[in-house]
């Protein structure tokens, strides 16, 4: 090229640089699924003991405006299913709380410190799609394709010939549900996608939008099936598990057509560490450290390196509220024993519990347990400290993994 035409060329090179300059930043978009404890069953109330602990304060200044109202999101919205009474019901807006659980709520889940973590580290807007439903597994209900068939074991179909079953009837039954919520939800992904400006109004297609990372956080239904895992308590029992996890990955990213997206496996870690479990956890410890490694399992598989993570939410659970629960246990225990001993009626045995929880509990862990439990321990106590550290968890990981900040 000579001379006289360079320039024009790199005139108009400048003037296409300061036009793109001045586009926004390509929407983030995030997605969300698993069973009931990527719904969230938090209750909002239980956000103020968030700021009980001096090491969680940080948090609890996020999630909440100075005069203690809870954070809503300028730069996150959100579309949700699967949270409200109706399983493709879908609840949108700005990221802020009441995007749990619906039942008995308002509730939050990890979407809520997720999206606030996440927003603080980009000037980008962002999207958040989640896809949750409780009670559902990922060797039946979220199986991905590529996995195939859900596999009988011998053992198993013996036992159902034994009880008289119908094979066919279970075996077409389990077809039937195989792969349901796997579908639903990227249905409900490309439903959105197919029309953001529905969910984010100041949605401009001139900037688009990013398949930005990918949070996974379910377990409980496949930890607890003996069926499907009959060696769950050996080395090993859950193999399986890590197989179909590494299936859903390859099998999200290619139906995405995003071979490369980042991806965080929440977890599960009810009950914190189980090097800490106590003597009466000690029947479930083996199963419990099976189960973990094996949903950790995939990002250590070589495909996976650098664009695939873990995350133990074992390290946000809260000690001081299973220990102050611990001892109001033993105290209900007590009553009990009192009220069958002494023939007490419900009424005074409920003020005979009430007593000794006033001279036995210290007014701080009476506090924490009304302020920091709303629900039972499979759904993470219900507690906004621990649901928001695992949220907060998992968005630091996604962060790590994003191509200009991770590797």
């Amino acid at each position: 090229m000579t001379p006289q035409r360079l320039v024009p060329a790199l005139s108009a090179l400048a003037l296409l640089a300061t036009h793109l300059s001045g586009l926004a930043a390509p929407l983030q978009v995030y997605i969300l699924a698993g069973q009931s404890n990527m719904q969230g069953h938090a209750h909002v109330r239980t956000i103020e003991h968030v700021a009980m602990d001096p090491a969680t304060i940080p948090l609890f200044k996020e999630m909440t405006n100075p005069d203690g109202s809870h954070k809503t999101s300028q730069r996150v919205w959100i579309s949700s299913i699967g949270c409200l009474d109706h399983e493709t019901k879908e609840q949108t807006g700005k990221l802020t709380t009441g995007f749990g659980a619906s039942q008995n709520g308002p509730k939050i889940g990890p979407e809520f410190t997720f999206g606030l973590t996440m927003e603080k580290s980009t000037d980008a807007p962002i999207l958040i799609i989640k896809t949750a439903w409780g009670g559902k597994s990922l060797n039946t209900d979220f199986r991905p394709p590529s996995a195939g068939p859900y596999p009988f074991s011998e053992s198993q179909l013996a036992h159902f010939q034994k009880q008289g079953k119908d094979l066919a009837a279970i075996k077409s039954d389990k077809a039937k549900q195989t792969g349901v919520y796997y579908r639903m939800m990227l249905a409900h992904v490309k439903t959105v996608l197919a029309d953001i400006k529905r969910v984010v109004p100041d949605y401009d297609p001139a900037q688009g939008y990013e398949l930005s990372g990918f949070a996974w956080f379910q377990g409980w239904n496949d930890m607890v099936d003996s069926g499907t895992y009959p060696n769950r308590n050996q080395p090993g029992g859950y193999d399986e598990y890590s197989k179909v996890m590494a299936h859903f990955i390859r099998d999200v990213r290619k139906d995405l057509g995003k071979p490369d997206l980042p991806f965080v496996i929440g977890v599960l870690g009810v009950g914190g560490p189980t090097s800490e479990y106590g003597p009466d956890e000690q029947r479930y410890k083996s199963t419990h450290e099976n189960f973990r490694k094996a949903m950790a399992a995939p990002a250590n598989l070589l495909e996976f390196k650098g664009n695939v993570t873990a995350v133990l939410t074992e390290r946000y659970w809260d000690k001081e509220l299973t220990a102050a629960q611990a001892k109001e246990n033993l105290l209900k225990q007590e009553a009990r024993k009192l009220a069958t001993s002494e023939n007490l009626n419900p009424k005074e045995e409920k003020a005979t519990f009430e007593k000794l929880r006033l001279e036995n509990l210290t007014e701080r862990e009476r506090t924490i347990l009304e302020k920091g439990i709303s629900n039972f321990a499979f759904h993470y106590l219900g507690s906004a400290k621990i649901l928001g550290g695992i949220g907060k968890g998992l968005a630091e990981a996604m962060i790590e993994l994003q191509p200009s900040t991770g590797q």
